[in-house]
């Protein structure tokens, strides 16, 4: 191992062990003693962190390895929208979603977002978060696995060390501080890993830069490439040519940000803050971090071809391959001495923070959905909070098995499998979440009809009519959106109303 490999290992591991410090210092402290403090954190947040962890365990992988792989392969139509897509939700998201859902779930006493649902429409036999658990197993398990699958190709690009072995380990860790610690060991490690994330994407841009030869051979590089540079056309790094980013692909692509509705990990942020008053400010510290972390990662990819035209790196042309683009720069890096292997560690100890993040998050949200919402408020079996603790813990040990042997090729694109989940969030849980909040005459059927509707659809357009191509070619979360906002409203509409206390305890939320 080279002098350069050691300082980037010992900037990983270092930062490793802090993360799992984190979880055994707040476990020490009583935040995985009870559920209420386990899964939200006492509602004691502050705005920095709920601001900044909600965004760091929105962004996953998918920042420093899925958008600058799409951009390094084929410009910046399709990252570009995307982000555009992601910005806008994530706004909207806070300004019309955050204070209400406080409020909410404070009046209805939800601990969780599926508790949230069934205590809104006074579901007695629990029937909506039952549904809602399975959900989140569902589509939390392939989202858990995409972040795996970074820590085991970061290890084996870097390393040449066994890929499944370096997953693994990554597992073990997430899973440990996760376990330890909970919402506030969660959060807390998400604030951290925020900012090494930023610091990752700093480095990045300005090293990159240097290598290629200065900004203007990276313009000149990227303008060299048919539609690369264009916001309507997309290119094809295999053949060199480019096609037409037509309107509907980019309504599709933009669809991403209906996703924010749905995200019950982003979600249980705004449930957790210790003052609704302190969301203005958190509003804007998300926002402003969210637009440039997905520039500077759009800009990397770009930046990630400059490089490889100076000939530092090879030229990638599959998407499992350009998604290591920041691993390979970050590789360079490391070998011009000790020092900047250190900072090369760091880097990429921002991809584990994106990781990590994300899937510390999801595990959690996973273990209350069937600690809390299957076994007990569902299936109807007593436990203790000792109890309670220990199935919400082996929930979280169950997950991270299967999503390991989800992530066991080491071919998958981290890109695909987090848009399918995102997608699968959205259509089940946004629109339901939306009408919940917002309109009082929806009712328990129809948000049942809208939760079943949007799941289902996300794999019936997925798999059955995506294929067909041409204008079918739309991303599932948009019909799938759709779908279940129509069954929301009609089935509300054609059933009985609601009661009158449950009609009075939306009234009581205010504005």
């Amino acid at each position: 191992m080279t002098s350069g490999q050691v300082g980037i290992l010992a900037a990983i591991v270092i930062y490793l062990m802090g993360m799992v410090y984190v979880g055994f210092y707040f476990s020490k402290k009583g935040s995985g003693d009870s559920t209420d403090e386990f899964y939200l954190g006492g509602r004691k947040l502050g705005p920095l962190v709920t601001a900044m962890s909600a965004e760091a365990s929105d962004m996953s992988s998918w920042l420093l390895m899925g958008l600058p792989g799409v951009a390094y392969l084929t410009g910046i139509a399709d990252a570009g929208w995307t982000a555009i897509g992601l910005a806008v939700g994530t706004y909207l998201n806070w300004l019309i979603v955050a204070k209400r859902l406080r409020r909410y779930s404070i009046v209805c006493d939800a601990i969780t977002i599926p508790d949230f649902f069934s205590k809104r429409y006074r579901d007695q036999r629990n029937i909506l978060s039952c549904i809602a658990a399975i959900v989140i197993l569902i589509f939390f398990i392939p989202y858990t696995a995409s972040g795996f699958k970074a820590v085991g190709t970061l290890f084996s690009s870097l390393f040449a060390v066994d890929y499944h072995a370096a997953m693994i380990i990554g597992a073990i860790v997430i899973v440990g501080y996760t376990i330890l610690g909970g919402f506030m060991a969660v959060s807390t490690t998400d604030l951290i890993q925020s900012i090494v994330m930023s610091i990752a994407l700093v480095v990045i841009v300005c090293y990159g830069i240097n290598i290629a030869g200065g900004w203007d051979a990276v313009v000149q590089n990227a303008k060299s490439l048919s539609g690369y540079l264009s916001m309507t056309q997309i290119h094809d790094m295999a053949s060199g040519t480019a096609s037409p980013y037509g309107f509907i692909t980019i309504l599709s692509t933009l669809a991403w940000g209906l996703g924010y509705f749905g995200m019950p990990h982003i979600l249980l942020r705004f449930m957790a803050i210790s003052d609704e008053n302190k969301l203005t400010l958190s509003r804007r510290i998300a926002s402003v971090w969210v637009v440039i972390s997905m520039f500077v990662a759009i800009l990397i990819g770009i930046i990630g071809y400059g490089v490889s035209v100076a000939g530092k790196i090879n030229l990638f042309t599959s998407s499992s391959e350009s998604e290591t683009i920041v691993i390979r720069l970050a590789d360079l890096l490391g070998r011009n001495g000790f020092l900047l292997s250190i900072i090369a560690g760091v880097v990429l100890a921002g991809i584990l923070a994106c990781t990590m993040s994300t899937a510390d998050s999801q595990l959690l949200t996973a273990a209350s959905g069937v600690s809390q919402n299957l076994l007990q408020d569902f299936l109807k079996i007593r436990m203790n909070t000792r109890s309670s603790m220990l199935a919400a813990r082996l929930t979280v040990l169950g997950i991270a098995l299967v999503s390991i042997f989800l992530a066991w090729n080491p071919n998958s694109s981290v890109f695909t499998i987090v848009s399918f989940a995102w997608a699968g969030f959205g259509a089940a849980f946004g629109p339901v979440m939306l009408f919940s909040l917002f309109w009082k005459r929806t009712n328990f059927a129809g948000a049942l009809a809208g939760m079943i509707a949007g799941g289902v659809m996300v794999f019936v357009w997925k798999y059955g009519v995506r294929p067909l191509g041409g204008a079918w070619n739309i991303y599932e979360l948009l019909p799938a959106f759709i779908v279940a906002s129509l069954a929301i409203l009609i089935v509300s509409l054609v059933t009985a109303p609601p009661s009158k206390e449950i009609c009075d305890e939306f009234d009581s939320i205010g504005k």
